[in-house]
C-alpha cells in the first residue's frame, strides 16, 4: 500500500480534479511584488473564512466515524447481513449445545456416569452417554455386556433384554467379527467399537419420561495382520424412551436406524497400525453433552 493509498484503492485526500478534499490546490504559487503601495511584502491576503475550518473538521469527523463504524460491522453487505444475524441470535437465545454452567454428572455406576439433571439437558446428557457404553467393546464380553445393560436400563427391562441379547452375541457372531467365544481379539490384533455422538434431539419431554434420539457415528472393525474386517465407520439414529427412577435417567426401551450420512471425504484410510495406535491413544468419552 502506497503513503497516499487509503485502503481502498483510492489516493487519500485526493480528488478527481487534482484538488485536495481538505482545501487548497497542489499548484505552487507565487507571490507578486506589491505596485500599488504597501508594507512592501505584496498585498495581504485576507483572513482565511472560519468556514473552511469548519469543513476540515467536518470531513475529518466523518471519516473517523465512518472508520469506527466499519469496524464494528455496521457497514452495508456482508457485514450488515452478520450484524443482524448476530442480533437475531441473541434474541433467539444459546444453542442448545452451548455451555450453561451446568455441573456434570459426578457419581458413576460402574463405569458409566450417573446422576443426571432431572431436566431436559440431563436426559439427552444421559441418552449420549447409554449410546456410548452400548456401543463399546465391553458389550461383546458377557459379563461386561450385563454390567451395562443393568446400568443403562430398568432392572425390569433390563431382565427382559438379557437372554436376548446373550443370544444375539453368539459365539458364530463373534467368530465373524474375528473374536473367540469370550470376546477376545487374537493376540497382536485390537477390536475396534466405539460410539461417537454428534448430536441429541429431544423427542418429548415430562416430568416423568423423555424420549432422546441421539446421532452418532460408530467405528467397528478388527485392526491387525490379516484382518478381514477392517476398522469402518457407520452413521444411524439410535432413539430411546427414558424414565425418572430412583433419582436417575433409565432407559425402558429404545430403537435404530440408520443414517443420516454424509458424503464420505476424500482422506486415505490409514494403515491398521496407525489404527491400532490411535486406539490405545485415544481414550473414548466417558460424559458427553
Amino acid at each position: 500500500m502506497s503513503p497516499d493509498d487509503d485502503g481502498y484503492g483510492n489516493d487519500s485526500g485526493r480528488s478527481n480534479d487534482g484538488y485536495s478534499t481538505l482545501g487548497g490546490t497542489r499548484q505552487t504559487r507565487t507571490r507578486l511584488p506589491d505596485t500599488q503601495g504597501g508594507d512592501g511584502y505584496g498585498p495581504r491576503r485576507p483572513a482565511r473564512n472560519s468556514r473552511s475550518l469548519f469543513t476540515v473538521l467536518g470531513v475529518v469527523i466523518l471519516l473517523l466515524a465512518a472508520i469506527a463504524f466499519a469496524n464494528m460491522g455496521g457497514g452495508g453487505g456482508d457485514n450488515g447481513g452478520d450484524s443482524a444475524r448476530g442480533s437475531d441470535a441473541k434474541k433467539a437465545g444459546s444453542a442448545p449445545t452451548a455451555a450453561t454452567g451446568t455441573k456434570p454428572v459426578t457419581g458413576k455406576n460402574g463405569s458409566i456416569p450417573s446422576g443426571y439433571a432431572h431436566d431436559e439437558q440431563g436426559a439427552q446428557s444421559a441418552a449420549s452417554n447409554f449410546a456410548v457404553a452400548l456401543g463399546s467393546v465391553e458389550m461383546f464380553k458377557k459379563d461386561a455386556r450385563h454390567a451395562i445393560v443393568d446400568s443403562v436400563y430398568t432392572s425390569e427391562a433390563a431382565g427382559k433384554l438379557r437372554a436376548p441379547q446373550d443370544a444375539a452375541y453368539s459365539p458364530t457372531f463373534l467368530d465373524k467379527l474375528g473374536l473367540d467365544a469370550n470376546g477376545n481379539a487374537p493376540q497382536g490384533s485390537t477390536f475396534v467399537s466405539r460410539t461417537v455422538p454428534v448430536g441429541t434431539k429431544l423427542e418429548s419431554f415430562d416430568a416423568t419420561t423423555a424420549k432422546v434420539s441421539v446421532w452418532y457415528m460408530g467405528l467397528i472393525g478388527m485392526s491387525g495382520p490379516g484382518s478381514t474386517d477392517p476398522v469402518r465407520t457407520s452413521w444411524k439414529t439410535w432413539t430411546v424412551e427414558l424414565t425418572w427412577a430412583n433419582k436417575d435417567w433409565k432407559a425402558v426401551s429404545d430403537s435404530q436406524k440408520d443414517g443420516p450420512a454424509p458424503v464420505p471425504g476424500d482422506v486415505a484410510a490409514s494403515s491398521s497400525d496407525e489404527i491400532s495406535k490411535a486406539v490405545e491413544e485415544y481414550g473414548g468419552f466417558t460424559y458427553a453433552r
